[in-house]
């Protein structure tokens, strides 16, 4: 296993354990809390290290666990495409769009307030760019055990998530930080590359 994705399972095992000692004063200060509304006074308030503490957090050992699953499978493949350095970039970059599309759209849609955690931002970056790496491999669902090429595997998780997300179905999941994380690996990798909206003259 390449060594950042290694070290990014161990951190979100530990981020966890530490969640099990230390409880409640661990999600006030390290989850993604919104930003302070003057109208609900008592509630933790955003700091600028919760864009990334956040993504070390989980809901629960299960939420840990697919999140982890996801970071294995797809982790190894992405780091040994991109390099260590820009693999760890890349994830990061994720995390922190997801963290700001979550909160934008929670002051847009006046969500009352409520801590987001989990991994899913980088993991679903990740997704994003396997598909553009490696788009014509071919994946197998779980539920139902569907065989796919990726770049269709990720463009309907894609627009599954946008349905979810403006429906408001599955309540408690982070379908806007899920699509954050999946248009900041986008971009990232657009940019990267020099393409649109990052074309480079000549």
């Amino acid at each position: 296993m390449p060594p950042v994705t290694q070290a990014l399972l161990g951190l979100n095992i530990i981020g966890y354990a530490f969640q099990q000692m230390m409880g409640p004063w661990l999600m006030a200060h390290f989850a993604l809390w919104p930003m302070a509304d003057p109208m609900a006074p008592g509630y933790p308030s955003l700091e600028p290290w919760q864009l990334v503490s956040y993504g070390f957090l989980h809901g629960s050992m299960l939420h840990l666990g697919f999140n982890m699953l996801g970071l294995w499978m797809l982790g190894r493949d992405v780091e040994h495409a991109f390099g260590s350095k820009r693999y760890l970039q890349y994830y990061l970059i994720c995390v922190v769009t997801a963290a700001v599309v979550q909160l934008l759209v929670g002051e847009l849609l006046s969500w009352p307030p409520f801590p987001t955690v989990g991994a899913s931002g980088g993991v679903f970056g990740l997704l994003l760019a396997f598909g553009m790496l490696f788009p014509e491999r071919r994946v197998l669902l779980l539920f139902p055990p569907i065989p796919m090429k990726a770049r269709t595997f990720v463009t309907l998780y894609g627009v599954i998530e946008l349905v979810l997300g403006i429906t408001g179905s599955e309540s408690g999941v982070a379908h806007f930080a899920h699509l954050g994380g999946l248009a900041g690996g986008f971009f990232m990798i657009q940019y990267w590359r020099g393409r649109w909206p990052f074309t480079r003259a000549g």
